[in-house]
């Protein structure tokens, strides 16, 4: 079944570019940030992490829209997108001032977490290059007019950034839409991204203008409330229990608020430790609910990025089956091993997605 006119591969450079801030993540390992003496680097951002996946994981063509301090770490970040994959000719680069006074790049300090003792982020990120992009500093009509690409994926991360940012998605989503092409947003909300530039009011204001020009939405429960005023009813946290028929009224709301989304997916997630979860998603085309398998128990390495995986996977169902079924399917299989791998971005395969979501197991492969 076909849910929306996808552009066909033969008018466009891309399958899917992504606009959103990468950042230098620094990984303690098994310790904790306070008491490191060594760190693994990776790169990671929401909406990057999708495009990653898209191209890592599932064979796509993707490129970022994002901008850096030109000196040796935005350097290195950009060597990641490049082993990544993912085509960085739309990379902004900014002169760097010596000290980063005016411009520098993010940084990201993430520990996994570990049983009772949940995972732990601490951004140091403000005043980046991407953070300070603004509406008329990219050639969008360039990007989605002669380039052209099937999909476009932004997030409230990037929209939370500063004050500009939220116009540059804007300016970006519009300029999708003019060129016909499909457009996912992750709300993704993050309380400490908000909390200087106006709280969950502005993240309200924003998310729900820009929720105006989209044709995927994505988020979790707390996404939908923070940023769109939505909220499941019944829901019990802190008794660690998912009230699925919550979840329905909520997303049927979103939906009839919204009659532009095509698609809303949402991850369910029992937090049983940091690292036992139990796994799933479900997305409504049509008032109709698609769920994937339960992944009960799921043993977790590395939350972070999950939500992306879940994503990345999503749109790939989406736009090479049709099928929300097995789009959401593809979304929940290709985070929940993402999730068993360091790092933010995917480690996962094609193979291994589509082993997993026929019910294979975890028996050595040889």
């Amino acid at each position: 079944m076909g849910i929306f006119n996808i552009k066909s591969k033969d008018e466009c450079r891309y399958d899917c570019i992504s606009l959103g801030e990468v950042m230098l993540r620094f990984d303690p390992g098994e310790g904790r940030i306070r008491t490191a003496r060594s760190f693994r680097v990776w790169e990671g951002g929401g909406e990057y992490n999708v495009s990653r996946g898209l191209r890592k994981c599932f064979g796509m063509d993707t490129a970022i829209v994002t901008a850096f301090a030109d000196n040796e770490v935005g350097r290195l970040i950009e060597d990641f997108i490049m082993q990544g994959g993912v085509d960085t000719r739309f990379i902004r680069w900014v002169p760097y001032d010596g000290i980063g006074r005016s411009v520098r790049n993010g940084l990201n300090f993430t520990e996994r977490g570990f049983g009772i003792r949940g995972a732990l982020g601490v951004s140091d990120r403000a005043n980046t290059a991407a953070s300070q992009l603004k509406r008329g500093d990219i050639d969008w009509e360039a990007i989605f007019g002669k380039y052209g690409t099937r999909w476009f994926h932004t997030g409230g991360i990037f929209a939370a950034l500063s004050e500009t940012t939220p116009e540059v998605v804007l300016e970006a989503v519009r300029t999708a839409k003019k060129y016909g092409t499909i457009v996912s947003y992750d709300l993704n909300y993050r309380p400490s991204l908000w909390k200087g530039i106006g709280g969950q009011e502005k993240a309200r204001e924003v998310n729900r203008e820009i929720a105006r020009y989209i044709d995927v939405m994505i988020g979790n429960e707390e996404d939908f409330t923070a940023c769109l005023g939505f909220e499941v009813e019944g829901n019990d946290e802190e008794l660690k229990e998912l009230n699925l028929d919550g979840y329905k009224k909520m997303i049927r709301e979103v939906m009839m608020t919204y009659p532009n989304f095509k698609v809303v997916a949402t991850t369910l997630r029992t937090v049983k430790t940091a690292t036992i979860n139990d796994w799933s998603a479900i997305c409504c085309v049509d008032g109709e609910f698609y769920k994937a398998r339960d992944y009960n128990g799921l043993e977790i390495l590395d939350r972070v990025g999950g939500g992306d995986s879940f994503a990345s996977g999503l749109i790939y169902g989406l736009m090479t089956t049709g099928d929300p079924q097995k789009a959401v399917e593809y979304g929940a299989a290709h985070g929940a091993l993402a999730m068993t791998t360091p790092g933010d971005t995917s480690m996962a395969t094609l193979r291994e997605v589509e082993k997993i979501m026929a019910g294979g197991g975890a028996r050595v492969v040889r």
